[in-house]
């Protein structure tokens, strides 16, 4: 994809994916109306990995998309490769599109001789070659400070609140921040929904044990509400889960669970199962496949917010406007992700 902008000297756009994810890049290039550029990639006897562009790509602004998702060590150093290969061929720049960012749940120290790993992953990516980031919905937003470079913080709020617009009555329900780190996104959530009333569950973690937080009560009404619980990731879903729980004997009428990234580890599936919500509303930032998707569970397409931003970035054009929803060219064709 090329473009003159503005009289300037004619600029050339590629975009290349690793093996993390492919449809999901596929389905990013096809809204750009571009072609991927082809990658050679495959894994050594010992579990070194090799990567080479069949294409040139000397004084390109490179895209490089990849998913931080299961292997995800795996996915983040074929990724660096990339980048490093893209450098020593010359392009003009390079852009990661990370949807889901490795590692950004460590983003300060708990306990005494921690590292901080999202400080790190920053630094490996711009060692690596990167100028610039683009990722959706950082567990910590301020991690931008991280990278010694620009960061595209994309949010996927505009595509899951159409959703829920157009999926049940507003009349009866109350957001919910299922921990009081996201009582802010959820705030702009009720506001944007129309000032729906806030509530927020009181939990506690244990820095000790992954993946573990008690909840111990709620701040707000729920009694007869139908609550629309928003959290950026859903990983083993135990702590979401306990969300439901303690919604349900509070008397909220339902539950629905809505994040941004579906990771959906170990036993999440069976405890989303047995969790009595609604329904579940995820983002494919990560791939969902068929086994782990559930009668009641909505996989929407993260792929016209990255080709939106993307094509921001590539035309110097305002990244921010994103967050109060799509373009009209790149409003979803097939809003399911499959």
């Amino acid at each position: 994809m090329s473009a003159i902008l503005d009289g300037r000297p004619k600029k050339r756009m590629a975009v290349v994916t690793g093996r993390a994810y492919p449809e999901q890049a596929e389905a990013t290039a096809e809204y750009l109306g571009c072609e991927l550029l082809e990658t050679t990639a495959y894994d050594f006897a010992n579990g070194e990995m090799y990567v080479r562009f069949t294409q040139p790509v000397r004084g390109a602004d490179v895209f490089v998309l990849q998913s931080h998702t299961n292997p995800i060590n795996k996915w983040i150093m074929e990724q660096l490769l990339m980048i490093d290969a893209l450098k020593r061929a010359s392009a003009r720049s390079i852009t990661v599109v990370a949807p889901f960012l490795g590692y950004s749940r460590q983003d300060k120290k708990g306990l005494g001789r921690e590292p901080i790993t999202a400080r790190l992953m920053f630094d490996l990516l711009y060692t690596a070659g990167a100028d610039r980031i683009m990722t959706v919905d950082l567990h910590a937003s301020q991690e931008q400070g991280f990278f010694n470079g620009p960061v595209d913080h994309l949010t996927a709020m505009p595509i899951l609140l159409d959703y829920v617009r157009g999926s049940m009555p507003l009349e009866n329900t109350t957001i919910v921040s299922p921990d009081a780190g996201r009582i802010k996104v959820s705030e702009r959530w009720a506001a944007k929904l129309g000032g729906l009333p806030l509530a927020f569950i009181h939990k506690t973690r244990d820095v000790t044990r992954p993946n573990h937080a008690v909840a111990h009560g709620i701040i707000g009404d729920v009694g007869g509400r139908d609550c629309v619980v928003v959290d950026d990731m859903i990983d083993t879903a135990g702590t979401i889960c306990e969300a439901v729980r303690t919604l349900r004997e509070a008397g909220a009428k339902s539950v629905t669970l809505v994040a941004t990234h579906g990771i959906l580890s170990g036993p999440a599936v069976e405890r989303l199962r047995e969790s009595g919500a609604r329904e579940i509303v995820l983002m494919d930032t990560v791939p969902v496949p068929e086994a782990k998707r559930l009668p009641n569970m909505t996989v929407l397409s993260i792929a016209p917010l990255l080709a939106a931003g993307i094509r921001s970035v590539f035309e110097s054009g305002s990244v921010s406007g994103l967050m109060d929803g799509l373009p009209e060219d790149m409003h979803p064709r097939n809003l399911y992700a499959h």
